[in-house]
């Protein structure tokens, strides 16, 4: 019992500190609001702005691509590159170089 006659330990004599430190040991660990979970959500919250930054640049850039497309130019050059669109007097070659081309990994 020597030990708790220390001085470090005077304070924690009186009921209101105990309870005050109880009340904020409470708080910081175990309350449905603690700190710790407070920590977990800021967390996912600064991961979710940086998703939205993301897909708002994303976005961005579907939008010019959008714009590009509602042009007559826009629209030719994208049949052809994508489906392979031709004029009725054209003949369109496709090359196609070996690391270009999907090869099954079994083979």
């Amino acid at each position: 019992m020597s030990f708790f006659k220390h001085t470090f330990f005077k304070p924690f004599k009186n009921v209101f500190i105990l309870i005050l430190v109880g009340f904020a040991v409470w708080m910081l660990f175990f309350d449905a609001n603690s700190l710790l979970i407070h920590n977990d959500l800021n967390s996912e919250i600064d991961d979710l702005n940086t998703e939205k930054k993301y897909y708002n640049k994303e976005i961005e850039k579907d939008n010019k691509e959008i714009k590009k497309l509602n042009t007559k130019e826009g629209l030719e050059k994208f049949a052809r590159e994508e489906y392979y669109m031709k004029r009725d007097n054209e003949e369109i070659f496709i090359i196609e170089y070996e690391d270009s081309l999907k090869v099954k990994e079994n083979e």
